[in-house]
């Protein structure tokens, strides 16, 4: 197995990364363009675009935001209203895995900005029916937050109106460089369809005969037809094309400004991105590591070494940290969705990727300790920093239960 000498990246990675004849990866590659593009042309790139879709009338708004409690929503704001002065609709898809602290990041963000918010809230009940049927189906407890995710800002569009949908950074350009920043490429059905629901639309999951998903327990997570697309004529660029995008210095900014909280995570050093979700960076994560031989904290330890704030080695020793965490709230999941945990752990065994992993003589599953050598040469980016931690913000007094799943949380802080 090939390892890119520069990131943490193997050449099995799901977003199909290649490494080139000098050992150094898609991703790696595509990241050397932070340094090289004139991002000032680039934003004016992005002035020129949002200056098409500004609403003259006020009678609508500019563009939609999908937004969250965690990841980059504050920074997408901040950008589009307060520098470029747009005036957003903000929409949210409720995950149903809500943590205080997501809850009142969402809520401070809608306040902060003074911007009108969409929450999609789809009946729980319907919610775990899908989640049984997707994990034992695909092994994945988190379609159903992904579908949502990426299905409500477009039926919105379409519904109200409004041509322009802002997402933040693209997976594939940031993570595993498919794509230029300068392909200024745009939101799909096709890439949302093949990477963010691993081939499964909504209309696929319907089954009747086994797990009884109905059309109607689906259809909020029904892509609108492209002739109402097209009538409305939607769009959806991500902010990363235009912006050098930094995640971890972008959530310092909005810490600063505007009271960001953050959160440690059981399986990755990163207590910035996805702290609103019980099982992104815990349950989730451990399936990734089933399904696909490695976790969060290998994506997040690959970019601090391209933005030059670690070496490889010590990307290493934070990958050999975390990546054998096991779940810290499985408890909560199995009680939500009314399963067993020897039900859960049978279930996954049928999506375990034997590439990474083998029963022992005990039969146990072990994970094959030569896949985290990570290969033996290093080409380290010059100046790499030494690694410090992410910080850890004073929290939110809330009335909200800490301790549990929230699934309608206060609108206000």
């Amino acid at each position: 197995m090939r390892y890119c000498k520069r990131c943490l990246y193997n050449e099995l990675h799901p977003l199909n990364l290649v490494i080139d004849s000098e050992g150094i990866c898609s991703g790696c590659r595509i990241h050397e363009e932070k340094d090289k593009l004139d991002w000032g042309k680039r934003g004016q790139i992005l002035g020129d675009i949002l200056s098409n879709y500004r609403n003259s009338t006020g009678n609508n708004y500019d563009c939609i935001i999908p937004v969250s409690g965690a990841r980059d929503s504050y920074f997408i704001v901040d950008t589009i209203k307060n520098v470029y002065g747009m005036n957003p609709l903000l929409v949210t898809y409720n995950k149903h895995y809500n943590t205080d602290v997501g809850i009142r990041n969402l809520a401070n963000l809608r306040i902060k900005f003074d911007c009108d918010i969409m929450t999609l809230t789809v009946n729980p009940e319907t919610v775990k029916k899908i989640t049984r049927s997707t994990f034992r189906r695909f092994g994945s407890i988190y379609w159903h937050c992904l579908a949502g995710q990426t299905v409500y800002p477009v039926q919105m569009a379409v519904k109200l109106k409004i041509p322009l949908i802002i997402w933040g950074v693209h997976q594939g350009i940031d993570q595993v460089g498919m794509f230029s920043h300068t392909d200024e490429v745009e939101m799909t059905r096709k890439y949302r369809k093949e990477h963010d629901l691993m081939g499964y639309e909504a209309e696929d999951l319907v089954d009747l005969n086994f797990d009884n998903l109905t059309t109607d327990d689906l259809r909020p997570y029904f892509y609108p037809d492209d002739k109402e697309i097209e009538h409305v004529g939607v769009r959806g660029i991500y902010l990363n094309n235009y912006v050098r995008w930094d995640s971890r210095a972008q959530h310092e900014d909005m810490i600063k400004k505007f009271q960001f909280e953050s959160l440690s995570q059981t399986r990755t050093f990163d207590s910035y991105n996805d702290v609103d979700c019980w099982n992104y960076s815990d349950i989730h994560d451990y399936i990734k590591l089933v399904k696909w031989g490695y976790g969060k904290v290998l994506d997040h330890s690959c970019r601090e070494i391209r933005l030059r704030r670690m070496t490889r080695e010590e990307g290493i020793k934070q990958v050999s940290k975390y990546i054998f965490n096991k779940p810290a709230y499985l408890d909560l999941f199995l009680e939500w969705i009314g399963i067993t945990e020897n039900a859960f752990h049978f279930i996954l065994d049928q999506h375990r990727n034997k590439i990474f992993w083998r029963r022992n003589t005990q039969w146990e599953w072990e994970f094959l300790q030569d896949i985290l050598s990570f290969g033996t040469k290093s080409d380290d980016l010059d100046q790499a920093g030494v690694f410090s931690e992410f910080k850890i913000t004073p929290v939110g007094v809330s009335t909200d239960n800490s301790n549990n799943y929230i699934l309608i949380g206060k609108g206000y802080s």
